[in-house]
């Protein structure tokens, strides 16, 4: 996986229960898929299109490190498809650990918001990963 961005948790980004609110975490695996979708496809017209089943397997406090990664698991003629996973990092023993993964879609519009294709250059570095 390609780490992308990371963030430290802050007060103001609890629950009610002194954890990281999960509303937040998906922001923040949003944004940092975001930024792989257009940085891969060249292009800042992408979307979401789908964000799959999230699994929320650690708790997240105030002063935790979290490093975001993802890796492209399918690229289809305007969508692509990543894996991400958030994980608390340990500064100390530089260690990390899941705490959020799942799978985001995003596709390429154009300005009407209409789905159009990936940049064929694009697509033939990630044929392998193509929808059959």
């Amino acid at each position: 996986m390609e780490f992308i961005t990371q963030k430290i948790t802050m007060g103001k980004d609890l629950g009610v229960h002194g954890n990281l609110f999960g509303g937040n975490m998906l922001s923040w695996i949003d944004e940092a898929a975001g930024t792989m979708a257009v940085t891969i496809c060249r292009t800042p017209n992408m979307v979401t299109l789908k964000l799959e089943e999230v699994i929320f397997r650690k708790a997240v406090k105030v002063g935790h490190l979290i490093k975001i990664y993802g890796k492209v698991v399918r690229m289809g003629t305007s969508s692509i498809t990543l894996c991400m996973e958030a994980r608390k990092y340990n500064p100390i023993s530089d260690e990390e650990n899941i705490v959020c993964d799942t799978f985001l879609t995003f596709v390429r519009i154009d300005e009407s918001g209409e789905p159009v294709p990936i940049p064929s250059s694009v697509r033939e570095k990630y044929k392998h990963l193509s929808e059959k």
